[in-house]
């Protein structure tokens, strides 16, 4: 196989040439497209510029601020696009039938779901296929998924690209807990709950804790946490309630464990805290590679157990603009 260091043009690699131009051309830049392929960014433009002088044609203008695509340049993208796909799919059809998977496959996935559930099962992927690498990020503020060149990852409740393919995982139900000796003090409506006992969840990047919209029927309560301690950590939260400090509105699949063992109990279980439901999320392409689609079997099966969000059932988009 050939390098970018060569200098005769009939030994470019073209095919890792595309692969580049096609970062580059979806991530809007050469520095952003050589993060997410982990390389120098004088590789990529190295690169770049080497596919160009083979095939005689500007791809990409650039200046100091942005990057666009020459007339050529698009109509190659696609062509990229199409060829790159038919390499995935033959990949992935030999992958299918020595059943052994390779490479590395880049995920990223929400904190809590991540180390309450999915990290925990992930070294029986591992040993199940030991010549893939699992690269995890786990954080609550997610990453543009093509840009960053994620091959998978988890979302709550809405995506921020419109490109991607979006899988249900699971649904989690909203539930108020405390310990035993906390909820026996508390009021038995909901309505009465003084704010002061209640710990609330932050969002990223937010001081005032999330609202709990309670309902039962057609009677609806809400609460704004004023407790002593607010959290953007689900299990930050449930460490602070079996402290005692307060009552928690957390996802039942993060509590269930302390639940069942008696550490807390649920507050006003009649009541609907809400739903949450977690998705897996690829980019759109014409053939899933093989470790993506081994990968997403294995969610499924760690969170077989739980309700899961009606395939139908809509998944909100954000707008581009505010795409990371």
């Amino acid at each position: 196989m050939t390098t970018f260091g060569e200098k005769n043009n009939a030994k470019l690699n073209r095919l890792w040439a595309m692969q580049v131009f096609v970062r580059v051309a979806e991530s809007g830049g050469f520095a952003r497209a050589a993060a997410s392929l982990d390389l120098a960014n004088p590789t990529v433009t190295a690169c770049v510029r080497k596919l160009e002088k083979h095939l005689g044609v500007t791809l990409i203008n650039r200046n100091t601020r942005f990057i666009s695509l020459t007339d050529p340049g698009k109509r190659f993208l696609q062509h990229c696009k199409d060829i790159l796909e038919a390499v995935d799919l033959a990949e992935a059809d030999v992958e299918t039938r020595l059943k052994e998977l390779r490479g590395t496959l880049t995920v990223e996935m929400p904190i809590a779901i991540g180390q309450a559930l999915i990290c925990p099962a992930l070294s029986d992927f591992a040993a199940r296929n030991p010549r893939l690498s699992v690269a995890v990020t786990l954080t609550n503020q997610p990453r543009n998924v093509i840009q960053c060149g994620i091959d998978a990852a988890i979302r709550m409740d809405e995506i921020s690209e419109i490109d991607l393919v979006a899988r249900p995982l699971c649904q989690a139900r909203f539930v108020l807990c405390g310990t035993p000796a906390l909820v026996d003090s508390l009021p038995k409506h909901p309505a009465k709950l003084d704010p002061q006992v209640c710990l609330g969840l932050l969002r990223e990047g937010q001081r005032t804790p999330v609202p709990w919209e309670l309902q039962r029927g057609t009677a609806r309560v809400d609460v704004r946490p004023q407790g002593p301690l607010h959290f953007n950590s689900s299990e930050a939260l449930i460490g602070a309630a079996l402290s005692g400090t307060g009552l928690v509105r957390v996802a039942d699949l993060f509590a269930t464990t302390h639940m069942l063992a008696g550490d807390l109990v649920p507050y006003c279980p009649d009541w609907s805290a809400g739903l949450q439901s977690f998705y897996v999320v690829t980019p759109r392409t014409r053939a899933m590679p093989g470790k993506v689609r081994a990968f997403i079997d294995f969610l499924l099966d760690t969170l077989q157990a739980r309700p899961r969000p009606r395939a139908w059932q809509h998944i909100r988009v954000r707008s581009a603009s505010r795409a990371g």
